[in-house]
């Protein structure tokens, strides 16, 4: 049975921005939570992208 959300709590997918320029196959994406009422905007953090070895900055998609 599927989890009724509570709350201003939304799930959210962040991908790396780096990752389409360079060039290299395969994706960078995290699965994470925002509260919507404090962030409305676009979620943007420092995430580890295990393809590129370093730590770059993962945007929130649709």
């Amino acid at each position: 049975m599927a989890k009724k959300s509570k709350g201003n709590r939304q799930q959210v997918i962040v991908e790396c921005t780096e990752h389409k320029s360079s060039g290299q196959s395969g994706t960078s994406r995290y699965v994470t939570q925002k509260n919507r009422k404090n962030t409305p905007d676009r979620l943007e953090i420092k995430k580890f992208n295990p393809i590129l070895k370093k730590y770059t900055i993962h945007k929130e998609i649709k």
